[in-house]
């Protein structure tokens, strides 16, 4: 019998690969999505495209609104920063596109989810090398909620400890995506764009579009911008 594991997935590049990374180590995909408010809805419909790809198990999108709360340019019509250079990006402290406490959310969410299927395993796709300072993606963070994990949930009381794997915490976008195209990562379904058109085109200025465009070419991967309602991904 197959190990089971919550995978979030946003539809996104970075959780696409953990679900093949998921798929890979043997595991039953049980993918979960959110619907905060966010103005690049468009990444659902990716994560849909994603979890049936990768033949998750179950495919739960949930509704909370964060957007209530604000604070942040995904949610709130609030400018959201373009043009800038990784360099940039990483030295400008912690970017308005943040969602506060949307990592601990997310994680809570699935380590609820994980409880309820009896798994113990639950993946993220957060990184510490290009996570445009975000706090929620640091390592300190994943081992500290998997400490809280062990200690407030029923299956932590019993003995039966819950793991959070962050595989791409220290690897590059361009490793990312080459560890990806191993795995038979089709790039093209995935959505990474703060602020798409209403056509669905990446802008291909924010600091998502930018760090992608950047990890394809560190890949030795064209990222084609505008063919197609995503960055497809083309061998040179």
């Amino acid at each position: 019998m197959k190990k089971k594991a919550v995978v979030l997935a946003s539809g996104g590049l970075d959780s696409t690969t953990i679900l093949a990374m998921a798929r890979h180590g043997g595991y039953d995909i049980y993918a979960l999505t959110f619907d905060y408010g966010q103005r690049h809805k468009i990444e659902l419909k990716a994560a849909q495209k994603v979890a049936k790809y990768f033949g998750a198990k179950k495919h739960l999108i949930l509704h909370i609104e964060l957007g209530t709360i604000g604070g942040s340019a995904l949610t709130k019509d609030i400018p959201i920063p373009q043009g800038r250079k990784p360099k940039e990006i990483r030295s400008s402290g912690v970017p308005i596109t943040y969602v506060p406490a949307r990592n601990t959310i997310f994680l809570a969410y699935a380590l609820a989810w994980a409880e309820v299927l009896e798994a113990a395993d639950i993946f993220i796709g957060v990184n510490a090398i290009d996570f445009s300072n975000y706090p929620d993606c640091r390592p300190e963070f994943v081992k500290s909620f998997q400490r809280t994990a062990n200690l407030g949930t029923k299956a932590g009381m019993e003995g039966k400890k819950i793991i959070i794997h962050a595989p791409l915490m220290y690897m590059t976008k361009g490793e990312i995506i080459k560890k990806g195209i191993l795995l038979g990562v089709d790039y093209s379904m995935t959505h990474s764009c703060y602020n798409p058109g209403k056509d669905g085109l990446p802008c291909g200025k924010c600091d998502s579009c930018l760090l992608r465009k950047k990890g394809f070419e560190e890949a030795g991967v064209k990222p084609d911008l505008f063919t197609t309602t995503n960055f497809s991904a083309k061998r040179l």
